[in-house]
């Protein structure tokens, strides 16, 4: 369990492993749909991502660019609260979306990925 995310635990998807015929290139944290996200350490917030081309994941298709602790990284499948600005350590950055809605059965999670597509795994 992580202070800034209580409801969260890092799950055995891990960062190289193969999912559907293609390489995982972050981190999975488990997370309820609906739970509130908050700042691992102090950031700085660079805008929306947008995660799929697919407007049947319409649901989910949202994420946010972070920097902080000399970190570039991004977080799939939250709403943030904005997108601009910074927030301290265990601020809120923004709600858990509904994979379930799209996902039916899965283990809802926020993807963590590291700007250069490194591992992310020591630092959660």
């Amino acid at each position: 369990m992580y202070p800034w995310m209580p409801e969260a635990a890092v799950n055995s998807w891990t960062f190289a492993a193969f999912r559907g015929g293609r390489l995982h290139k972050g981190l999975d944290i488990v997370c309820s749909d609906g739970s509130t996200v908050y700042a691992p350490f102090d950031v700085t917030l660079h805008g929306k991502v947008t995660v799929y081309t697919d407007p049947n994941k319409a649901a989910i298709n949202n994420g946010i660019n972070l920097n902080g602790a000399g970190l570039c990284f991004k977080l799939f499948y939250v709403r943030p609260d904005k997108t601009s600005g910074s927030l301290k350590k265990g601020e809120k950055i923004g709600t858990m979306l509904p994979m379930q809605t799209v996902y039916p059965g899965i283990t809802s999670h926020i993807h963590v990925q590291m700007c250069n597509k490194s591992d992310p795994t020591g630092y959660f």
